[in-house]
């Protein structure tokens, strides 16, 4: 457990306060005891929502020992802030309310912003928006960068002669990125690369070489691989980013008509300079 105390230590250390448990223990799986007290599944469901995102990248098993330790360490820091009455102080009483008011914020946003946005208003949006785009054509080129026009057309007298393209990119290439490939610089679309060279690129057949062309980086001999129509991103691909933006937009009109029947002031003077 050496790990995962470490990687608790980073999300827990500063925790003080055990979660309240919710639901009544009677109806809920007991995991582990404190001092005698529990800490249920209900608990291990909200430590799971505090820190689960920086446990994502642990298998399942270790994942939920590593919430179990995080409430009994929170559980004992608990018993020892009551030792020394810590809840009998100002500061803690300012925690505790501002900790009610963010649990009852919570709650709300759950019941009334995310509960109102469903899976199928995301696949609406998405199939309306989806149905306005074209997907882009794609281009797949090897190059051989050289200095001169002079070397460029011995690059393609030597490719005219049947050498292997990859194998003189690779000897003969000065750009870096592309050199130990073969020259190859995989798929690309419109808008990804210098006008001269793209125009060139989009032009051509499969198979074909280009002539040399002037870019601000010296001449480019060309060869195109492939051309492809990219495949749009599925509904699955983009879920959770159009959830969480209709989450957001929900969110907005929830906080607009809470707003407009309430009475907010500001008072700090220098708050309402800003």
């Amino acid at each position: 457990m050496t790990s995962s105390r470490r990687l608790l230590a980073a999300v827990g250390a500063a925790v003080l306060l055990v979660s309240a448990s919710f639901a009544a223990v009677a109806e809920e799986k007991i995991v582990a005891r404190v001092n005698g007290k529990v800490i249920t599944e209900a608990d291990m469901r909200l430590a799971e929502a505090e820190v689960g995102n920086e446990l994502a990248q642990l298998p399942p098993n270790m994942r939920r020992r590593v919430l179990v330790e995080f409430l009994i360490e929170n559980q004992l820091f608990a018993d020892a802030a009551d030792k020394e009455k810590l809840s009998e102080q100002a500061a803690f009483a300012e925690r505790m309310k501002y900790s009610r008011r963010r649990a009852l914020r919570d709650a709300y946003f759950e019941k009334v912003v995310q509960k109102a946005v469903t899976e199928a208003e995301a696949k609406a949006l998405y199939d309306k928006q989806i149905g306005s785009v074209k997907a882009p054509e794609e281009v797949r080129v090897r190059h051989i960068l050289v200095k001169t026009e002079a070397e460029a057309k011995d690059v393609i007298e030597r490719l005219r002669r049947g050498d292997a393209f990859d194998a003189v990119a690779k000897e003969k290439s000065l750009d870096p990125g592309s050199k130990a490939r073969g020259g190859d610089l995989g798929y690309f679309a419109k808008g990804q690369m210098v006008k001269e060279f793209e125009e060139t690129a989009f032009k051509l057949k499969k198979d074909e070489i280009s002539a040399p062309v002037k870019t601000q980086f010296g001449f480019h001999v060309l060869k195109l691989e492939d051309r492809r129509t990219r495949p749009l991103p599925t509904f699955e691909m983009l879920k959770d980013r159009i959830m969480g933006s209709l989450i957001h937009r929900k969110a907005q009109e929830v906080i607009a008509k809470l707003r407009e029947g309430s009475k907010v002031e500001l008072v700090d003077a220098e708050l309402k300079k800003v």
